[in-house]
């Protein structure tokens, strides 16, 4: 089994769901993002999902663009983002790590080179978050050379075919936005996905779905993980805000991210 497969195997087996932060690589700067890294991981987060920081990220909301505008100021570039990610697996050889970006940093860095390096420093996924599936043949090509989960994103709207899609050729998991849109700390619930849901499950991949966008309160967790069909759920831009309105009390800053981690986290026990 992948990465990916042993946290959802295991997650069922202690009857949770899995609880995925998002990060800007290396916000707010290298040496405070991998103690945030360390804090998380030691709080409970499942996996990771990290992006990597692109001028103009059209599917991210004013928090994470600010995220992304902090790094690529201080000068954190490609390479750096690969060795941030080399010393994140170095030292948490089994939690999966996913990448999210966007295509013109594949695509200018030549694909199949881009696979290779996410492969050659631990990446397992990669969500492209600009590539519509019907232009993906080359990206998903290099993906299955080189060993690399290609995620692929399914909005609330989708049509059968898109469904269908989707469910074809998504690995490691399905990325089920909660609302149409950019990212950002809103009041979602997941009661209008559950007809999506549906007809997502009825598909011949039983592909494990995690929903995301504007999720920041345990509550919330709660109720989108009440629907048995949802394997888990990720939250960036509350957590990506703590960054923001901490950049100068680093202790601080791990406080708060710690506490909100554990506190999503235990959201993802059922039963309790």
């Amino acid at each position: 089994m992948n990465r990916y497969q042993k946290m959802f195997s295991n997650l069922s087996k202690c009857n949770e769901k899995a609880f995925v932060p998002f990060l800007t690589i290396g916000d707010p700067n290298p040496n405070l993002f991998l103690d945030i890294i360390n804090s998380i991981i030691e709080a409970g987060a499942d996996a990771l999902e990290l992006g990597i920081p692109f001028s103009d990220p059209l599917a991210d909301g004013p928090i994470i663009q600010k995220s992304m505008q902090r790094t690529l100021l201080i000068g954190i570039t490609l390479n750096e983002c690969f060795n941030l990610v080399s010393k994140i697996r170095q030292k948490y050889p089994k939690i999966p790590i996913g990448i999210l970006t966007y295509a013109n940093l594949v695509f200018k860095n030549n694909i199949n080179t881009f696979y290779s390096r996410c492969i050659s420093v631990g990446i397992d996924s990669i969500l492209i978050a600009d590539l519509p599936l019907e232009e993906s043949s080359e990206f998903y090509e290099a993906a299955i050379k080189n060993n690399i989960k290609q995620v692929f994103i399914c909005p609330p709207n989708a049509n059968e075919n898109l469904l269908k899609k989707i469910s074809k050729f998504s690995q490691a998991y399905i990325y089920l936005l909660s609302r149409s849109g950019v990212t950002g700390i809103t009041n979602t619930n997941s009661v209008s996905l559950t007809e999506i849901i549906k007809r997502l499950k009825k598909q011949q991949n039983d592909i494990p779905i995690l929903q995301g966008f504007g999720i920041s309160h345990p509550e919330q967790v709660r109720k989108i993980l009440q629907n048995p069909k949802i394997s888990g759920v990720i939250s960036g831009s509350a957590i990506i805000k703590i960054i923001e309105q901490n950049l100068h009390n680093s202790v601080q800053l791990i406080t708060h991210i710690t506490q909100f981690v554990k506190k999503m986290k235990l959201a993802t026990y059922l039963n309790k």
